[in-house]
């Protein structure tokens, strides 16, 4: 259970790494984070800490109200009116205007045990930290348990962050069924996804989300299971409780928006909504592009909103092959120790380390092969390949479609590079 004493966040993603076989030899944690971004977006979720076994950035918010769905019209949840959920209501009540001041976790959990369908509640924790409330518990409407997560948090407004949070991942990296993003009359943007606990949908743990992000910058979220806790747990239900309708009335509840935009932006936002191009030719991928050997035929792309992280899916004539790059600039001197004795060193002072490994868990056959590099400015480029048109999915080949030295001809060229 979270507590004071350990990060939520930190305990998901490392879960989300292992899981999604993430795991390069060098800073392990980092670079495999970069392709989970472009999936699952939970780097760009950060603030709102997690829950359910240290589980990820969400949080179950209800919708204040009176009227319960009538048993066999989807997933119910209590509502102001048989209509859907509305933007922002004519009046607040008392109650919601104290639901504005900074929430507590345990204040979110009653608040959450009053607005929630008749059921069960049980396993309840919460706490909070500099990023929100957060809680969690199981629930159980008559139709089997359900873990719960849910956390209040605040991201810079109109930034990228609050972008990349309610946008739909990259099905490339992420399994799911569906997922919408819609922008509200007032002006807050609403992801819902229904996909499941691990990225290969192997054990048929489902997992709805919700994410919505106000005008003002306040992010609530949902995560909803079908079993009693989100990993090593049997399946109990064969969906989730709250259907899309339900999630929507949730996520959209006054009291929780309300609370959201009144916390605290944090200190260390950039001030600069997009920081734009990491790499003087364009986004990552567009240089990864330019930079594949002629005679190989590319599937597809990232597009050019990518923090860092790029990809293209090869093709040439014996299978579908992954090549994914990541840029980080500035590294500090302690990412420096990756590069051991047996690194290469280039003319011009760049390391250079390399690595052959198994890919995703789970999955036979998928190989990964990485070049690791970093220059003596600080400026890191790190590009793999796998037997895979995909991270999560079978090989399609025997090996890559580039070789470790074409994988560090791209890695080390100097289009990465801004030019003296």
């Amino acid at each position: 259970m979270p507590d004071a004493d350990h990060d939520p966040f930190e305990e998901r993603l490392a879960d989300v790494l292992r899981d999604t076989g993430a795991e390069f030899g060098t800073d392990q944690q980092m670079l495999a984070a970069r392709g989970e971004t472009h999936g699952r977006r939970l780097r760009s979720r950060r603030r709102a800490t997690a829950v359910v076994g240290g589980a990820a950035a969400v949080a179950l918010v209800g919708l204040g109200g009176t009227l319960l769905v009538p048993s066999g019209q989807g997933d119910g949840v209590r509502q102001r009116s048989a209509a859907a959920a509305p933007v922002a209501p004519a009046t607040p009540t008392a109650a919601e205007t104290a639901a504005a001041a900074v929430m507590s976790g345990d204040e979110l959990l009653r608040t959450l045990e009053e607005l929630l369908p008749q059921g069960r509640i049980s396993d309840k924790s919460a706490g909070s930290t500099s990023q929100g409330p957060y809680g969690q518990f199981v629930y159980d409407d008559g139709r089997g348990k359900a873990a719960v997560a849910v956390s209040v948090s605040r991201v810079p407004p109109g930034g990228l962050e609050a972008r990349q949070t309610t946008q739909c991942p990259d099905r490339l990296f992420i399994v799911y069924d569906s997922c919408t993003s819609t922008k509200l009359p007032d002006g807050s943007v609403l992801m819902l996804l229904k996909g499941y606990e691990y990225p290969n949908s192997r054990s048929g743990t489902k997992r709805w989300t919700a994410d919505l992000v106000t005008s003002e910058g306040g992010h609530i979220g949902i995560q909803e299971w079908n079993s009693a806790a989100e990993k090593g747990s049997p399946v109990t239900r064969a969906q989730p409780p709250l259907d899309s309708a339900g999630l929507k009335a949730l996520v959209t509840a006054y009291e929780l928006r309300a609370a959201a935009d009144a916390l605290p932006l944090d200190d260390r936002a950039p001030a600069d909504p997009d920081p734009g191009p990491l790499t003087p030719g364009g986004s990552i991928s567009a240089v990864l592009s330019r930079l594949v050997p002629h005679g190989i035929k590319i599937v597809s792309r990232s597009g050019p909103d990518d923090n860092g992280f790029g990809y293209v899916v090869l093709d040439d004539g014996r299978g579908r092959s992954l090549v994914q790059v990541n840029v980080q600039l500035d590294t500090d001197g302690g990412l420096k120790k990756l590069f051991g004795a047996d690194a290469k060193v280039l003319p011009d002072g760049t390391k250079v380390a390399t690595r052959k490994q198994s890919g995703e868990k789970g999955i036979a056959g998928i190989v990964w092969w990485s070049v690791d590099t970093i220059r003596p400015d600080g400026r890191r480029v790190v590009i793999s390949a796998f037997n895979s048109g995909a991270q999560n999915t079978p090989a399609t080949r025997k090996a890559p479609a580039l070789t470790m030295e074409q994988l560090e001809a791209i890695a080390t060229d100097p289009k990465w590079h801004p030019q003296d």
